[in-house]
């Protein structure tokens, strides 16, 4: 019987998680977390029995608590409904008990930005097994989690679909006769748009993804090309490469999900819909593969798989992305805070689509780099350049 907790239970990785475990009976969800949406967490709670669940805001917590107590009171005596017993916890505390809670194998990291980096380490150190989706994880701290997942001896099992196919591709070989990773990106809903075409987009425009279905700031996020730079940082420490070793080619179908090409010219590529279930059930039962429902590839009606090189002059969220990389130390931090930032302003319609890279470049440029933070460097750097695009600095 596998027992996972899941930070981001109300999220778009959250949701299909529990999916699967409704299609699967030998899977227990012992803790729940979500930001602020109760009214679906409460669903969920009656639905699965957690141990435990938190909610990020503390008063939407303790209304969740007495919803709960309330409905208990009711069904006491009846047998149609047991009473809920789960605990109600709130704020990073209550995260970290999620992350850490006792029975638990796999910690299912749904949960969006820098946020997931207590919780994660935490469920490193008490032993537990990481099905990754929250990659800032890596994009700040990749330098902290995985020496100490590997003194640990837990397994980091990637949920993003590229990172997902490559490791699949990896399955079996040596990775030291790995010669290059072709990450590959469907270029968004924009992709062949000029500067021009991008000044006026609204947050609807560019949350309109052609292939998949995500959450708003991954989309955004899809759009701008940043993702795509954010992967390639997690690359680099998921599978233990060098930057000059990963190539970002654009396969707009979203059909081959990433390739790995090996030192004897062989590549080895992991194609399938675009279906998020995939690589979060593979990542569950990891190395066991169980049937899954949903669309399978025709290959006749595909009929061909076309392949571009990213354009980095429109799309320079995913240059700077590169950039940051290459400095590494705590700007991939600075890169990471600045964008998810401004996103939050985009949606809002605060600040145009183009000044979300606008403001991740000035950041960039007036920070002092940090080599090897510590993740309260990591977190105070974080804040420190949240002020700074609150203050209008950009």
């Amino acid at each position: 019987m596998r027992k996972i907790a899941i930070l981001g239970s109300t999220g778009s990785i959250g949701a299909q998680t529990l999916e699967i475990v409704r299609n699967n009976k030998d899977i227990e969800v012992l803790a729940l977390c979500a930001g602020h949406n109760i009214d679906l967490l409460e669903k969920q709670i009656y639905e699965f029995r957690p141990k435990i669940a938190a909610v990020w805001d503390a008063d939407k917590a303790r209304v969740l608590a007495e919803r709960l107590k309330k409905k208990s009171s009711k069904t006491k005596g009846q047998k149609t409904e047991k009473p809920v017993k789960t605990e109600i916890l709130s704020g990073m505390d209550g995260l970290l008990s999620v992350a850490t809670c006792r029975g638990t194998d796999t910690l299912v990291t749904g949960i969006v930005g820098m946020i997931g980096i207590k919780p994660t380490i935490a469920a490193i150190q008490s032993g537990k097994n990481i099905a990754l989706a929250n990659k800032e994880t890596l994009v700040t701290a990749g330098h902290i989690i995985m020496p100490l997942a590997a003194e640990k001896h837990v397994k980091i099992l990637p949920v993003d679909s590229e990172h997902s196919a490559i490791f699949q591709a990896l399955n079996g070989e040596n990775p030291s006769r790995i010669d290059k990773i072709l990450l590959t990106a469907s270029g968004g809903p924009f992709r062949g748009k000029t500067l021009q075409d991008l000044r006026a987009v609204t947050p609807e425009q560019a949350l309109n993804h052609p292939n998949w279905n995500m959450g708003p700031k991954v989309t955004i996020d899809s759009s701008t090309l940043v993702n795509k730079g954010l992967e390639v940082m997690e690359a680099k420490w998921l599978f233990g490469v060098g930057l000059d070793q990963i190539q970002v080619i654009v396969q707009p179908r979203s059909v081959i999900h990433s390739m790995v090409q090996f030192i004897d010219g062989s590549v080895i590529a992991q194609l399938g819909a675009p279906d998020m279930k995939l690589p979060i059930q593979y990542a569950l039962f990891y190395p066991d593969r169980r049937p899954l429902g949903g669309e399978r590839l025709d290959f006749a009606k595909l009929g061909s798989i076309t392949f571009e090189n990213p354009d980095m002059e429109t799309f320079r969220g995913l240059k700077l992305a590169l950039e940051a990389a290459k400095v590494g130390g705590s700007m991939p931090t600075v890169f990471n805070a600045a964008n998810e930032r401004a996103v939050a302003l985009f949606l809002t319609h605060r600040i145009g689509y183009l000044d979300i890279v606008r403001t991740i470049e000035t950041c960039m440029e007036r920070h002092h780099v940090v080599q090897n933070p510590s993740v309260e460097d990591i977190l105070n750097i974080e804040s420190a350049t949240y002020k700074m695009i609150e203050k209008g600095l950009w």
